[in-house]
């Protein structure tokens, strides 16, 4: 088994939360101060930053994290790395392509872009 932190589009609520409709949500979770998130239209980019970040952390089986690594087009798109979580050591998307990250999500929060 997996954790993985989800921050954008696999949200409660978002657009492709279904592929963790079997996962256990452990609970929402906000970052140390450590990333930026950008808004780049259908979805979001994490990088390295000065923000915290609001997310959720879920508990995913071998198959569902390659299905999440097949949606974040790892490791061309984002790439995968470790994150210290409440809940124990998860995986986190970080956005590969900086040049593409302008427009801050000032909140922090995917869900509260608007």
């Amino acid at each position: 088994m997996h954790l993985v932190f989800v921050y954008g589009t696999l949200r409660q609520g978002e657009a492709n939360h279904h592929y963790l409709e079997e996962s256990p949500l452990l609970g929402s979770w906000v970052t140390p101060p450590e990333y930026a998130l950008h808004d780049l239209g259908p979805y979001p980019g994490l990088s390295a930053g000065h923000q915290s970040i609001h997310g959720e952390v879920y508990q995913v089986d071998d198959s569902t994290l390659a299905k999440l690594d097949i949606l974040e087009d790892v490791p061309v798109e984002y790439r995968r790395e470790s994150l210290d979580t409440p809940y124990g050591l998860a995986w986190i998307y970080i956005y590969q392509d900086v040049s593409r990250l302008t427009a801050v999500i000032e909140s922090g929060d995917w869900c509260q872009r608007i």
